[in-house]
């Protein structure tokens, strides 16, 4: 319980701030198309923010892609370059640092290529979906920014707590280890998966069974590129086309998969 409400209030500032930046563009950015010139360059700027070791980024894109103000390369691109608790790990257990600096640097270049691969070929033109989510949780945006972004900070909060509540009590570390050794075509499909585990346990249990020699380079990169943390939580919860989200889960875990199989043959 006190891992979960730790983890949940981690996020609030991120949550904070993206639904900050959602009420300002609705409010105050006349000129929508200063949006997507900016967007133009989102993955670049998204895989290096998700190159800073925290959880919270993923969770801030997520809420911003599901108001359609970053496009999908760049929510894409930081889900990629998120590393959620490797860092810390690595570092706890004195990890050479330039093992540590190879991954980061290999995830920040993969968040970067698909995430502009991706803007490339998806060129879907959506409006801002923001006044749809004020409306949906009757925060009475009109009146007060500050107060409707607090009001949807809190909802999101509770929804992830619940979440964290519920993956603490049921993941079984013991079992993950047993089900990640394996092949080297096997074990990055495998590790993907396990990395799709929205919360900080994936990336914690993925470092520590590469630190151990249990799992390859290639497979422990498989895991941590598709290591969104609870980003994949709030974007079903605040994205609302429930095949889209299906359809960006697979993207994750394939360009996870592929990646992870390659860097275990090279």
């Amino acid at each position: 319980m006190l891992d979960a409400l730790i983890d949940t209030l981690k996020l609030i500032p991120f949550l904070f701030v993206s639904f900050i930046i959602m009420e300002l563009i609705e409010h105050k950015l006349n000129n929508k198309k200063k949006l997507a010139n900016a967007n133009k360059y989102g993955p670049l700027i998204g895989s290096t923010l998700g190159a800073i070791p925290q959880c919270g980024f993923s969770a801030l894109a997520s809420n911003l892609y599901a108001a359609r103000v970053i496009t999908l390369g760049t929510l894409m691109a930081i889900y990629l370059s998120t590393s959620d608790e490797m860092l810390p790990i690595m570092l706890s257990h004195k990890t050479n640092i330039g093992i540590i600096m190879k991954i980061l640097f290999i995830k920040f270049l993969l968040g970067l290529l698909f995430g502009f691969l991706v803007d490339i070929f998806y060129r879907k033109k959506e409006h801002t979906n923001i006044k749809h989510l004020c409306e949906e949780d009757h925060c009475h945006c009109e009146e007060s920014i500050v107060k409707s972004s607090l009001i949807h900070t809190l909802k999101i909060a509770f929804f992830i707590l619940i979440v964290n509540l519920i993956l603490n009590t049921i993941i079984d570390e013991e079992m993950i280890r047993h089900f990640a050794v394996s092949n080297k075509v096997l074990a990055p499909v495998i590790t993907s998966i396990i990395g799709l585990i929205p919360n900080c346990a994936s990336s914690v249990i993925i470092t520590e069974l590469y630190l151990d020699n249990i799992i390859t380079l290639g497979s422990a990169l498989s895991g941590l590129l598709s290591a969104a943390g609870v980003g994949l939580v709030v974007l079903f919860k605040q994205n609302k086309n429930l095949k889209e989200n299906l359809l960006i889960l697979l993207l994750l875990v394939s360009i996870a998969s592929v990646c992870g199989i390659i860097f275990n043959y090279i």
